[in-house]
């Protein structure tokens, strides 16, 4: 398959935007002004943000500039889409109205060309850890994000902060594997979706995989204020081709 003009869609997930990482914040600007304005569709497949503490937030500075980055290529003609990842589910109705995007659920199919691609961020499939799957189930329940978004936002902040460094603590005594989505999870969203093509987050290890004769992409995290630098998106053209560009084409 060849891929020439404008991509059908683009994906990219896992930038953890923050304050302090300002050369991440610059690519994704760059790419959401030189790439994502070029493509019919975006969409934004979670951990956006390193962490999103409701839309109650949507004034503080640094989110206002993220926000305003989507608008603008929403405004622009781009149709773009936001799936949640596990640092920014709290993302709410407000959110999707000020960035002009629409929230997609989790798994998610569209088709290009003669290929069915089903989205996920990622992390409902890592099901060997238990630990955090049974914190999903909790946190994704609508009766627990009433609760937490009834705290007044400098405590949720506090919070969240509690258990980000629970979860990188957690994370660095865990296996390979159980970090990992595992295939039995992917096998059972390939046969839920009938599709032919998954491309996911989350794990931060990207690379395409074989499943048979299905194709498993995963979609590189943001990291451009460490070393090794690195960062990505993948572009899905109409007659059903898929590349992988770096951030390495963008200019800053």
């Amino acid at each position: 398959m060849t891929c020439t003009g404008r991509p059908f869609a683009l994906f990219i997930s896992d930038l953890h935007l923050q304050v302090s990482h300002p050369r991440t914040l610059e690519a994704f600007l760059a790419f959401m002004k030189e790439r994502a304005v070029q493509a019919e569709r975006l969409y934004l497949l979670g951990d956006i943000f390193e962490y999103w503490a409701g839309d109650d937030d949507l004034a503080d500075p640094f989110n206002a500039q993220v926000v305003a980055a989507i608008r603008t290529v929403a405004d622009a003609g781009t149709a773009v889409y936001w799936m949640a990842g596990n640092r920014d589910f709290l993302v709410g109705d407000a959110f999707a109205q000020a960035a002009g995007l629409q929230q997609l659920a989790d798994p998610h199919v569209i088709e290009a060309g003669a290929r069915r691609v089903a989205l996920l961020h990622g992390d409902a499939q890592c099901t060997l850890d238990t630990q955090y799957m049974a914190f999903r189930a909790q946190v994704r329940q609508p009766a627990w994000q009433a609760n937490f978004l009834g705290m007044p936002l400098a405590q949720r902040k506090t919070i969240i902060a509690g258990l980000r460094q629970g979860s990188r603590d957690a994370h660095t005594g865990k296996a390979y594997e159980t970090v990992d989505v595992t295939p039995d999870a992917i096998d059972a969203v390939f046969l839920e979706t009938g599709a032919d093509v998954i491309i996911h987050g989350h794990t931060h290890r990207p690379a395409v995989h074989e499943h048979g004769k299905k194709l498993r992409y995963v979609l590189p995290d943001w990291e451009l204020d460490a070393e090794p630098m690195r960062g990505g998106w993948f572009a899905l053209h109409a007659d059903g081709s898929i590349v992988r560009h770096d951030f390495t084409e963008l200019t800053q």
